[in-house]
C-alpha cells in the first residue's frame, strides 16, 4: 500500500485488525514512516509535543523510572531508570545519570509526540521523537512504578498548537565519502597513531574524508583486525563469565545511547540476540551482522579497545568497550576477551 491511498482512519484501521502487529511493521506495509503511523493517531491517542531539549529534558526527573529505547534498523537498546543530570547543548546534549546515558543531536529530533494507547487491558503511555525522514531517534515508555500524573501534566505542557498529521517527511540522503575509492593509508595511519583520545576519532574521519568502516578495514592489523560475525555472541560469553563491566553504545543519526556494567541473562531467540538484565535490554539482529571488527585507538593512558559490527551497507550497528576506571589503562580482562576472538565464522556461510 502507499501512503497517498491510505486516510489516517484507513491506517489506524489496520492496528485495530492487527493488534500485535508492531506498528514500525504496519508502517513499513502501508509504505510509510514510523512518525506519519503516530500523527494517524492524532486527536485519538496522539498529541504533537514539542522537540526543545530544554523544555523536555530537565522535566523528564518527574516521571520517576521509565524506560529509553533508541534503536536502529538492527538493535533495540532499552534502558531502565531516571532522566537525571541533563546537559544541553546546541550541537549535542548529554544524559548522564546512573542508568539513563545518552548523546543527543538536537538538529535531527523533528518531531515528538506523547502517545497513550492501549495495549490490551493495559494503557501504555510514552514520549516518542522522531528525525525528518520520520525514523524514531528515542522513546520514552513509562513503567508500573512511573508517576502517570507527572506524565499527563508534561503531556499538556509540551503540547505544540499544531496537531495536524501533515508530517513533511525528506527522504534521505546517502553519505559521500570523497576518499573512500582512494584511502590516503599513510595519512590515515599517522593521524591515527597520533589520538591521544577516543573522542578524535571522528574529527579524524572528518579531516580525511572517509567513512568509518573504510576507515577501520584500511588502517593495519596493528589497529584494527576482523573477527568472525559471532564475535559478539562470543564476547558475551566471555564478558558473563568473567563479569568484566563493558559498555555498550547503539545510535542513529539523532541519539546514542550507552549501557555500563556488566551484563549477566544473554538469551538468543531465532535471530535476536537478547540482553535481558534488570536495568538494562538489548536486542539485536546478529544475522544483520556483515562484518566484525576489533579496533584499537591510541590513548594517553594506553590504547583502548573495541568490538565493532557494522551492517551490509557500512553502517555501525552496535559498539563495545571495556569500562574503564577513570584515569587507568582498559581492564586486562576485557583486552583478553576481545583479543582471542574468533577470526573465521562457524555457523553460516562467510
Amino acid at each position: 500500500m502507499q501512503r497517498a491511498t491510505l486516510t489516517s482512519a484507513d491506517i489506524r484501521q489496520i492496528k485495530i485488525d492487527n493488534p500485535n502487529m508492531r506498528e514500525r511493521d504496519i508502517a513499513a506495509q502501508c509504505g510509510i514512516s514510523e512518525a506519519e503511523y503516530v500523527a494517524a493517531w492524532l486527536g485519538h491517542s496522539a498529541t504533537r509535543i514539542t522537540t526543545d531539549f530544554d523544555r523536555v529534558f530537565p522535566k523528564l526527573e518527574a516521571l520517576g523510572t521509565v524506560m529509553a529505547l533508541t534503536r536502529n534498523d538492527h538493535a533495540v537498546h532499552e534502558k531502565i531508570g531516571c532522566y537525571d543530570r541533563f546537559f544541553a547543548g546546541k550541537k549535542a546534549a548529554m544524559m548522564l545519570g546512573e542508568h539513563i546515558d545518552t548523546r543527543m543531536f538536537p538538529h535531527h529530533w523533528v518531531y515528538g509526540f506523547a502517545v497513550e494507547a492501549m495495549a490490551g487491558d493495559v494503557v501504555k503511555r510514552s514520549f516518542q521523537f522522531f528525525d525528518a525522514q520520520g525514523e524514531a531517534v528515542h522513546k520514552i515508555h513509562l513503567r508500573p512504578e512511573s508517576d502517570v500524573a507527572a506524565w499527563k501534566a508534561l503531556a499538556v505542557e509540551l503540547a505544540l498548537d499544531d496537531q495536524s498529521a501533515d508530517l513533511d517527511i525528506t527522504p534521505s540522503v546517502e553519505d559521500v565519502f570523497a576518499n573512500d575509492d582512494n584511502v590516503p593509508v599513510d595519512a590515515l595511519r599517522q593521524r591515527w597513531s597520533n589520538m591521544t583520545d577516543t573522542h578524535q576519532f571522528v574529527g579524524l574521519l572528518n579531516a580525511l574524508e572517509l567513512s568509518r568502516l573504510k576507515a577501520v578495514s584500511s588502517v593495519g592489523d596493528d589497529f584494527a583486525w576482523k573477527v568472525s560475525r559471532q564475535a559478539v555472541s562470543v564476547m558475551f560469553e566471555g564478558a558473563v563469565r568473567t563479569q568484566v563491566p563493558l559498555m555498550c553504545f547503539v545510535g542513529n543519526q539523532g541519539c546514542v545511547q550507552i549501557h555500563s556494567g556488566p551484563v549477566a541473562n544473554i538469551k538468543s531467540v531465532g535471530p535476536w540476540l537478547n540482553v535481558m538484565d534488570e536495568t538494562f535490554h538489548l536486542h539485536l539482529r546478529e544475522d544483520h551482522i556483515a562484518e566484525a571488527w576489533v579496533v584499537r585507538k591510541p590513548t594517553d593512558k594506553g590504547h583502548v579497545t573495541s568490538l565493532e559490527a557494522y551492517d551490509a551497507s557500512g553502517n555501525l550497528i552496535i559498539q563495545f568497550f571495556g569500562k574503564r576506571i577513570e584515569g587507568q589503562d582498559e581492564r586486562s580482562e576485557w583486552r583478553a576477551i576481545v583479543e582471542a576472538l574468533p577470526t573465521q565464522d562457524t555457523s553460516r556461510a562467510a
